[in-house]
């Protein structure tokens, strides 16, 4: 294989994934979503018994949510997936 034709098939691999997943996007959509609420809610609750543990340990109500906060970011798929994208950028 010649440095040209395994360019040429790098190039058209991301072209050929894409087709493949369009058809299908709806469906991933759906069940993604329902999943994707299950488990922000079950973040929250966490969240929740969290803060009142760490209120009930003596620590003050405004640095309970500060903390609580941190605790959830773990859980947002949003900076998550961003965190994912530059990484990826500063290794390139």
């Amino acid at each position: 294989m010649t440095v040209d034709t395994a360019e040429e098939s790098r190039n058209e691999n991301p072209l050929k994934l894409l087709g493949a997943i369009i058809p299908a996007l709806p469906s991933i959509l759906f069940r993604f979503s329902g999943e994707y609420l299950r488990s922000r809610s079950k973040a929250r609750k966490g969240g929740f018994l969290f803060q009142n543990q760490l209120i009930g340990q003596g620590i003050d109500r405004v640095t309970a949510e500060q903390l609580t906060e941190i605790y959830l970011e773990g859980s947002n798929l949003v900076k998550i997936l961003f965190s994912f994208r530059q990484s990826a950028r500063l290794e390139k």
